[in-house]
């Protein structure tokens, strides 16, 4: 995205031959930029002393709500997931892209009236900007949660047959359940050992049930394999299954628990769904007006750098880094106008 300067030029007789002169040294002559006319309604602009002191708190309001339109898009974007390529297209200020709005700027009287003292509108902006950001977090906190869970849940059901959930995989007719003397084994069988396992199962201890061994589920590396056996013979099969390499998984079948793994998934995977809609408005509604209060920002801090490089008398102004103009003159880089850099790149994709 291009690159903004809100410039404030010294001023010739009229606005008009201000802004020519202007065109005509950047545009027409050499294409430097593409200029467009940024109106700032007639604020009210108090004394000198409280110009100074407010230089100061601009700058730092301008940077605190920078901030927190980036992390408004930021979490859009981490939001949206999959969907990252939509992300600008849901980046509007007022319905509009941002550049428009930036070309296109009108002071909103409704948000930021301009009977009020400039203390006022950046005490009305800080206030607005604080409360997006701790909604923000607010959000962001309780859907991260709810994400962080489903996606645990979602972990377990991958991976290698040693280590993931088995819940989706076995089924109570796998098992040999309330018996006092029988239990069923789960055993994880390297693919290569599938031959060797099913010539062997029956023969790693005494008391194995003869032909009670079947595939349940196998992946790309290995199989699961059930096995039923007398109780007492469970200590030694799984000693001489472990120097076989078949692996024996600790599992309990226990059909409520497993039911309630699935309604867990499938509770926090609606919950999300449900989420997801208001949450995207949110981001979208509330970086528009965060947005749009920085941009105001900006015009706050152009006039009153303008207004005090007048009582300056020098006709130098500092540039955007210097939170006072007109002091420590001999330390800085001043240029015969005011600048501020807006920068519209607010996404860092990781």
């Amino acid at each position: 995205m291009a690159e903004f300067w809100l410039i404030s030029a010294p001023g010739e007789k009229t606005c008009q031959q201000t802004w020519d002169k202007l065109n005509s040294a950047t545009t027409r002559n050499n294409h430097l930029s593409t200029n467009f006319k940024f109106a700032i309604p007639d604020l009210k602009v108090g004394t000198l002393d409280v110009l100074v002191g407010l230089s100061d708190e601009l700058a730092k309001l301008d940077s605190f709500v920078e901030g927190v339109v980036k992390k408004v898009a930021q979490y859009m974007a981490d939001v949206l997931e999959d969907s990252r390529d939509k992300v600008q297209e849901n980046l509007l200020a007022n319905g509009v892209d941002l550049v428009t709005y930036i070309t296109r700027f009108q002071w909103d009287m409704a948000k930021y009236p301009i009977k009020q003292s400039l203390k006022n509108i950046c005490e009305i902006i800080a206030k607005q900007v604080t409360q997006i950001d701790n909604d923000l977090k607010a959000r962001a906190s309780a859907y991260n949660n709810l994400k962080g869970n489903l996606q645990n849940l979602e972990r377990k059901n991958v991976g290698s047959l040693m280590t993931r959930s088995l819940a989706d995989i076995v089924k109570k007719e796998d098992f040999v359940i309330d018996s006092e003397y029988l239990t069923t084994l789960l055993v994880v069988v390297p693919k290569i050992n599938y031959t060797e396992w099913e010539k062997t199962y029956e023969t790693l201890a005494d008391m194995v049930v003869p032909r009670s061994s079947k595939l349940i589920y196998d992946d790309n590396d290995s199989g699961l394999y059930n096995v039923t056996l007398f109780r007492k013979a469970v200590d030694d099969f799984r000693l001489q299954a472990r120097e076989n390499k078949f692996v024996v998984r600790e599992f309990q079948y226990n059909e409520e628990e497993l039911k309630a793994d699935k309604e867990e998934m499938t509770r926090l995977s609606t919950d999300k769904k449900k989420q997801f809609g208001p949450l995207v408005r949110w981001l979208k509604v509330n970086f528009s007006e965060a947005f749009i209060a920085w941009i105001h920002v900006k015009a706050l801090r152009v006039f009153v750098e303008s207004v005090l490089s007048q009582a300056d008398n020098k006709e130098l102004i500092v540039d955007a880094a210097i939170d006072i103009p007109g002091l420590n003159l001999s330390q800085q880089e001043y240029y015969p106008y005011v600048y501020y850099k807006i920068d519209c790149n607010l996404l860092e994709f990781k």
